[in-house]
């Protein structure tokens, strides 16, 4: 025994001379707590080198349990007997907890701890081939809630969070510890009820919707009530697709809102008016479009450490629509009904063009004054004539240069071929490439190795909370150093304060952006050799 593993077991090497193996190598399996036979038994026995179990603890002398890796092996005299044997293991304990954490992160909402969208279509997955199979019917509930967005504006972003973990406590107290319980994004919640009819699930719903009435939010000095609009679809043999099913509900969905809203309506595949909000901001893009209405704005993007004076301002393109009334919306208004309805593509060649346009009025010198992060949807990397839209306006390598466009891990493992060709045919002109929201899913980093990729930009969800909560912290740390190991630029988004910005500086993550840095602001202000914004000075550490 080395004194690692006295260490490690617990035991001195005195005081394990003469004991049993099994005693002063204890092995347990950390899922099924089954006890586990000594590898240097079984390793004596067969001869072979033998490896640990996948989930081996050792439990030591003082109680505790480590996770350990690694194998046993034979030692053999020069006539081939074995005379012994070796056991080589390590504590993986970090690792282990490290690997867990990231599966939980890739399954679940970091704000509620429900699972997310990913989870639950696989969920949802499973009861339909369940329901197709006659072991159903089974129930979902799309669940968008009502009044949120004032709460969010009037009281701020925390209590917005606040107010959402709230209603996932009474989503939870009205259905069966069985049922499946899912955070789809912003305000919106998915339910799966198993072995439950359309009416039945009409009837949770509906309890579900008086308790969320009933509920009144109070944030410091302000109490309000909210309301949810819930639609409801039933998964029988004959439905179709997991997607076809979210759409159903959906509509469902969009329907109650459209009856009044804090309603519960029941799918009816003949009915359309679920639709009608859609179809009306499809409407209003296309004219937009056409009489020149959209608006783009920027936001600058800051290095965590003092940059070179030739360096480019670095900034992320954000496009608004100026509707009928001269009011400013924001894209999450209209994004979701142009990718539905494959208008998003239109709306990315003109922020294209819109950038370009910049890049050409302000260069001067054989570098671009600017470089640009422009958000592609997937429809457009999959779109062939995109890309020779794109290739002829990067003729000009200065211009090339500039453009910087932002895909999302969910586009690329759609068509992976399609993208990687898409990223390599522009980078060739001098391009570079962002993937956005890197973190949200575990096969971001199998990916990365064979995506020519220059930044990633860390899943907001980790950023905010990395000064308070460790997991989240290792989980930027790692993706930091990952990126550093590649040559790969690391950008943390929804950066907010001035302890935030002083961590992810610590973690060495290279740039920042967020309403701390920079609000967005019209591209019309934006000038070449701009000055950083000038930040609050860090906060000190309090002892």
């Amino acid at each position: 025994m080395n004194p690692v593993a006295e260490q490690l077991s617990g035991w001195g090497k005195e005081e394990a001379r003469g004991e049993d193996l099994g005693t002063v190598l204890r092995l347990l399996d950390e899922v099924s707590r089954d006890k586990l036979e000594n590898p240097l038994v079984r390793c004596l026995r067969e001869g072979q080198l033998v490896h640990f179990a996948e989930h081996s603890v050792l439990l030591n002398r003082l109680g505790q349990e480590i996770a350990i890796q690694d194998s046993a092996a034979p030692i053999r005299d020069r006539g081939g007997e074995i005379v012994g044997a070796v056991v080589v293991f390590r504590d993986v304990t970090k690792e282990r907890r490290l690997k867990r954490a990231l599966s939980y992160q890739a399954s679940h909402d970091a704000l509620t701890g429900l699972i997310n969208r990913r989870e639950f279509d696989n969920r949802l997955s499973e009861a339909l081939q369940s329901a197709q199979q006659h072991q159903g019917p089974h129930t979902l509930l799309y669940v968008d809630l009502d009044q949120f967005k004032v709460v969010n504006d009037t009281c701020g972003h925390s209590a917005g969070d606040r107010l959402l973990r709230d209603v996932t406590g009474l989503l939870q107290a009205h259905v069966r510890a069985a049922d499946t319980i899912a955070r789809l994004g912003g305000d919106e919640f998915g339910i799966l009820v198993r072995n439950c009819s359309a009416e039945q699930g009409a009837n949770i719903a509906d309890n579900i919707r008086q308790a969320i009435r009933d509920y009144r939010f109070t944030w410091e000095q302000n109490t309000t009530g909210i309301g949810a609009s819930i639609g409801v679809v039933e998964i029988t043999s004959e439905s179709q697709s997991a997607a076809a099913l979210l759409s159903a509900a959906d509509i469902a969905c969009y329907a109650a809102k459209d009856s009044g809203r804090n309603r519960v309506h029941l799918y009816d595949s003949n009915e359309v008016s679920g639709r009608h909000r859609e179809m009306y901001w499809v409407s209003r893009v296309t004219r937009a479009v056409d009489e020149g209405r959209l608006e783009l704005y920027y936001q600058q993007i800051m290095p965590t450490s003092d940059p070179s004076p030739e360096q480019p301002v670095f900034c992320e393109l954000l496009v608004r629509l100026r509707d009928d009334g001269g009011e400013l919306v924001l894209p999450g208004e209209f994004i979701p009904a142009a990718e539905r309805y494959n208008m998003v593509a239109a709306i990315d060649r003109w922020v294209m063009q819109r950038a370009v346009q910049a890049l050409r009025e302000h260069a001067t010198g054989d570098e671009a004054p600017f470089l640009f992060a422009l958000n592609l949807s997937g429809m457009s990397i999959g779109d062939r004539g995109f890309l020779e839209f794109a290739l002829s306006l990067t003729e000009d390598r200065r211009i090339a240069r500039g453009l910087c466009f932002e895909i999302t891990e969910t586009a690329v493992i759609t068509s992976m071929a399609e993208a990687v060709y898409f990223m390599r045919e522009l980078k060739e002109r001098g391009c570079r490439f962002a993937l956005d929201d890197f973190g949200s899913g575990l096969s971001s980093f199998h990916y990365l190795k064979n995506l020519p990729v220059d930044f990633l930009k860390i899943d907001g969800q980790f950023i905010g909370s990395v000064t308070t909560d460790a997991v989240d912290r290792s989980m930027v740390e790692a993706i930091s150093h990952v990126g550093r190991t590649l040559g790969i630029a690391t950008i943390a988004e929804k950066v907010e304060s001035a302890a935030v910005f002083a961590e992810l500086k610590r973690l060495r993550v290279q740039f920042a952006q967020g309403y701390y840095i920079a609000k967005p602001a019209p591209i019309e202000q934006l000038r070449p050799g701009m000055p950083l914004p000038l930040l609050e000075p860090p906060l000190p550490k309090v002892g």
